[in-house]
């Protein structure tokens, strides 16, 4: 058994692992916990090995959108990895869950150290600017309907079929008023793909929701698997 749920961690060979771990704090993270701030400086990054993320574009009297979320297959604070020392964007943990939280200096010297551990974390963030990418197509182009699908399958893959989050949280991660979110809902429902209660959401057809989430879903999830590994998925 691996000594972590997070997919990039247990990547890590046994030395990097033994460099790495004395500075990996675990931490439980509480639903609307914020990760970090934008323009701020990114202190710590999160290897989540559970719960969900998501990290928002706006803020500061903007409107606010969701461009990414991640969860046990990856890790917050992207941009720290790259050189950034801060983003306009901000996150926050839309569902709470278990991470290993280590400090960006001490991941960083690391990274200098071990090439293999470097070219590890610089797929993933590949592999996350193709998710947001993707998100900006579907949000462009794409009805509320197949979005919220895309969406509900992207959340399955990190935390299962049951989903607890509200309609308010469903209405900021598309960007549409509350209304919206309700009809495309009930909608799913019609198609038997989910079941909606007050504050969750239970799969009930992922195949269901896959054709109707095509073509939108799929392409940053290919590219984890092409790039990382195959069985990343809850």
């Amino acid at each position: 058994m691996s000594w972590t749920t997070n997919r990039i961690l247990s990547m890590l060979s046994d030395d990097v692992v033994t460099r790495l771990r004395p500075h990996l704090e675990p931490v439980e993270l509480q639903q609307g916990e914020h990760l970090f701030e934008s323009d701020q400086q990114l202190s710590h990054v999160f290897f989540f090995e559970g719960g969900l993320s998501s990290e928002i574009a706006g803020g500061k009297g903007a409107k606010t959108i969701e461009v990414g979320c991640i969860g046990l297959e990856g890790f917050s604070s992207v941009p720290a990895i790259l050189g950034v020392d801060s983003t306009p964007h901000f996150a926050f943990m839309q569902c709470g869950g278990p991470a290993l939280r280590v400090e960006v200096d001490a991941l960083r010297a690391a990274m200098r150290e071990d090439r293999p551990l470097r070219e590890l974390l610089m797929r993933y963030a590949h592999v996350f600017l193709i998710q947001v990418a993707t998100t900006a197509l579907a949000d462009g182009r794409y009805g509320v309907e197949r979005r919220l699908a895309r969406w509900v399958l992207m959340a399955r893959d990190r935390i299962g079929h049951e989903l607890p989050l509200t309609h308010d949280f469903l209405a900021l991660m598309l960007g549409v008023r509350r209304p919206s979110v309700t009809d495309a809902l009930h909608r799913l429902e019609g198609r038997h793909a989910i079941k909606a209660e007050r504050g969750l959401v239970v799969i009930k057809d992922i195949e269901k929701l896959k054709e109707l989430a095509s073509p939108i879903y799929g392409i940053a999830e290919k590219e984890y698997e092409r790039h990382i590994r195959p069985d990343w998925r809850y």
